[in-house]
């Protein structure tokens, strides 16, 4: 992979040099599906080694629970109506600040392999490494297509996630070799698990003789939710027997026999695609620790958002709950984050871009939202640390999926969601426009969000604390919130 020219020296940080960065992403993993979060239904243990060896973040969560905002956020640290990246639609302006771009300009060498998805073309190319070479749009699981800068395509055969990885382990390897006193940034960013869940061939027949859990939910009927998430299309009975369960419907079945058995086909492939994931982890893990960068490397692994894995009846992300919120995040760094760590404090994506640029010494602009939970990772806890979070969702009734538009607020022990249910003009989201729509979880006695309590006068305290909170929320991060949102809160008792 070519390079570019240098530019300026390397920041220090006392008297060692900076860390190296390996940030390690995939597309739609859930927390649920790594066994270092107890999972019930996977067992991945290489990103289990990760987690013994540095911390575990048990509540990071994502600003906009799809790929391509998801991805701005944490490149820009900028809520997406700041960064302007809303929905699958929006390209990055290659013009914007981003952290890869403030560690380039420190003395870093930097690149990119893999996922991409922000555009491409002028003005939209990644911008901020010296090396990349990345997908075009989603990319293939097999012999995939790979572009580079100046219009170059690289075709070869081989897995997406191996090759991916292949590459991340050529560009450390060639940077140890030929400017070992360099810190380095390196993003890989896998395909998998999306859609369409395609194994490589050494995972093809993996669980083939077992019966994968259902989750607790998975007979959920979401009676008592918001009608427009009952009319979202996600439930199994959407997913394509072509494209996603690659077999057709056998004959004779009953819809409950139906509903079990596409579960079976795709929960099997999602976590065939994933082993593959945990078996290239470990292998970039070796390489660091054979080439002795342990001690002087952050490894991070996460995915841009959580993902359903059956829970409530679904597949796919989208909404606000916890399965799709929810982001992986381990982190492994010797020199400053104790093993076997783990902490519940709130984290999102936009805290990803000043979290990495502390602790390489980079100075973070004041223009960036998030902020950096460094301090998290070491157990100090400021006083001050956000004790709440804001989402917004904004591709209403999508072509695929018709998950509603939807913003809301997330604390420690409570949700609010509105579906405001309205596309505004934006990318992506179509009509018609839905009425307004409210629940209220707590996330205590239900943690299954199963119980939508928002007409309920025993939560009439806690209600009015959350729409004040959301309030606060949206003018903090400077969003405008839907002008007739609070005129819909039901009467309680309703």
């Amino acid at each position: 992979m070519p390079t570019s020219e240098r530019r300026g020296g390397a920041p220090t940080t006392g008297d060692r040099r900076p860390p190296n960065i390996v940030f390690i992403m995939s597309d739609d993993h859930a927390a649920h599906a790594i066994s270092a979060y107890g999972s019930r239904i996977n067992a991945t243990p290489n990103l289990d080694r990760l987690a013994a060896e540095g911390i575990r973040l048990d509540s990071a969560f994502c600003t906009n629970s799809i790929c391509a905002p998801s991805r701005a956020a944490i490149l820009t640290g900028e809520y997406n109506h700041r960064n302007g990246v809303t929905s699958l639609h929006d390209t990055l302006d290659a013009d914007r600040w981003s952290f890869p771009k403030a560690l380039q300009q420190a003395g870093y060498m930097t690149a990119l392999i893999g996922k991409w998805h922000l555009g491409h073309g002028p003005g939209v190319d990644p911008a901020g490494f010296d090396v990349w070479r990345v997908l075009p749009g989603q990319g293939h699981y097999h012999n995939p297509v790979m572009l580079e800068a100046e219009g170059r395509v690289v075709e070869r055969p081989g897995y997406v996630t191996d090759l991916i990885t292949d590459d991340t382990i050529e560009f450390i390897e060639r940077q140890v070799t030929t400017s070992p006193d360099q810190p380095f940034a390196v993003m890989c960013h896998h395909k998998a698990p999306h859609r369409s869940w395609e194994p490589s061939r050494r995972h093809a027949h993996l669980f083939e003789d077992e019966t994968i859990p259902e989750p607790e939910t998975f007979d959920d009927d979401l009676v008592g939710r918001a009608a427009v998430v009952q009319a979202a299309r996600m439930r199994m009975m959407d997913l394509d027997p072509y494209l996603d369960l690659k077999a057709p419907v056998p004959e004779g079945l009953s819809l409950d026999e139906e509903i079990s058995w596409r579960y079976q086909r795709y929960i099997k492939d999602y976590l065939r695609v994933v082993a593959s994931i945990d078996d290239n982890v470990g292998r970039l893990l070796d390489v660091i620790e054979a080439l002795g960068l342990a001690e002087d490397t952050i490894v991070v692994y996460t995915s841009d958002q959580g993902f359903f894995l059956g829970d409530h009846g679904m597949f796919d992300k989208r909404l606000m709950y916890e399965e799709s919120l929810r982001m992986p995040f381990l982190l492994r760094y010797p020199r400053l984050v104790e093993p076997e760590s783990a902490c519940d404090d709130i984290v999102v994506n936009v805290d990803v871009a000043p979290t990495l640029l502390e602790l390489c010494g980079v100075e973070t602009p004041d223009h960036v939202q998030g902020r950096s939970f460094v301090d998290v990772l070491t157990g100090e806890t400021p006083d001050d640390w956000p004790t709440s979070m804001y989402y917004r969702y904004w591709m209403h009734r999508d072509g695929a999926h018709l998950a509603p538009a939807h913003y809301g607020v997330r604390t420690k022990t409570h949700k609010l969601i509105c579906y405001y249910n309205d596309p505004l003009e934006e990318v992506g989201a179509h009509g018609p426009v839905n009425p307004v729509e409210w629940e209220l979880f707590d996330l205590v006695t239900d943690p299954y969000e199963v119980d939508n309590v928002i007409a309920d006068p025993a939560y009439a305290e806690v209600r009015a604390e959350l729409v004040a909170e959301l309030a606060r929320q949206q003018e903090a991060v400077g969003d405008e919130p839907y002008p007739r949102a609070e005129a819909a809160l039901p009467t309680h008792g309703a």
